[in-house]
């Protein structure tokens, strides 16, 4: 099969396109044969910095396509189910970026017929990431239903991203008033797309006056991409009991927070990522993105905010620039093209 592969860590010229076997499921596995394959910030920074094994890693946390096979234990109907992988790559040798990959069977989630190849690609990390960014509040849901989030009030700090734009959708689907904070019209306009019901430019506009008039109690849930450059802000807009989910470093590599405000509101500022993530949390937020792709509640392309920017597989190394370069927008590997 084709795939791409790096055994050095280092810049996007590592990546290399090159023929592997096949590779066959275990017990418990199923073989997914790919339509597509999503590229995450997590992609780049691994194959920058992570040293792989002997056998050279294939990257790629997310994609879609159809179960080929399965191995011991998995039910044989599964085979030709249209499905969604997530984390194929973490802690494991055969990622997305490659023609077939082999995950656990609960790594490879059913993909209702109505849904396209481009959203299951696109759905893993970046909905995974984001339902636990909503579901880590003290006095809030575990999990998310059409529902669970009604009369609280969200604040997605850059809802113009890809995790950004994927918990716009759940806590929108969820019942949320959702507010949103972008740096342009053009990134105004996709988050509105995605379903935020307020839009606070923080280049032109005071995010803390606009928030405090549109959630005069603050807001339940924090989605945070930039702590360093946003905590005196946050601390200023939550409610008591409020949480502030940090799941990116964007803003720089250290936070600092007031303490005692957050001590009053009893607030909580909790780190995530989605890889380490608790088994059950993570349980729950895959049947949650199950459940809300099923009620068709969550889209792709740029009328849903998120545009899209498809590489074939032998330029996977241009795809990982774009993401690394910070594309607005979701990156995706079209793997048999």
């Amino acid at each position: 099969m084709r795939a791409i592969v790096y055994d050095r860590p280092g810049a996007p010229d590592v990546l290399r396109l090159t023929d592997r076997p096949v590779p066959e499921p275990g017990d418990g596995e199923v073989r997914v044969r790919l339509a597509l394959a999503g590229v995450n910030p997590t992609d780049w920074k691994s194959r920058s910095k992570a040293q792989p094994g002997p056998e050279g890693q294939v990257p790629g946390q997310d994609g879609a396509g159809t179960v080929e096979a399965v191995g011991a234990g998995v039910d044989p109907a599964r085979v030709g189910e249209r499905v969604w992988v997530w984390e194929a790559a973490y802690g494991r040798p055969h990622g997305t970026a490659a023609e077939c990959t082999v995950v656990p069977t609960a790594q490879a989630v059913r993909l209702p017929d109505a849904a396209p190849f481009d959203l299951g690609a696109a759905l893993g990390i970046p909905f995974l990431t984001a339902h636990r960014c909503l579901t880590v509040a003290e006095t809030g849901p575990d999990r998310l239903v059409p529902g669970a989030l009604a009369g609280r009030a969200v604040l997605v700090q850059g809802g113009a991203g890809a995790v950004g734009n994927a918990a716009i959708q759940l806590a929108r689907w969820a019942g949320a008033t959702v507010i949103t904070t972008v740096s342009s019209p053009e990134k105004a306009a996709l988050a509105t797309a995605a379903g935020a019901h307020h839009v606070v430019d923080y280049r032109h506009q005071d995010v803390v006056a606009e928030v405090r008039r549109i959630a005069p109690d603050g807001v339940d849930a924090v989605v945070e991409v930039a702590a360093a450059a946003n905590a005196a802000a946050t601390a200023q807009v939550l409610a008591p009991f409020g949480a502030v989910a940090i799941y990116a470093d964007d803003g720089g590599p250290e936070v600092t927070v007031p303490v005692r405000p957050q001590m009053v509101l009893n607030a909580r500022w909790q780190f995530v990522l989605v890889y380490t993530v608790p088994p059950r949390a993570k349980e729950l937020a895959v049947e949650a993105v199950a459940a809300a792709v099923a009620d068709g509640a969550v889209r792709v392309g740029e009328e849903a905010g998120l545009p899209l920017h498809v590489f074939p597989l032998d330029r996977a190394a241009a795809a990982h620039q774009a993401v690394q370069d910070g594309v607005v927008g979701k990156v995706l590997v079209d793997v048999t093209a």
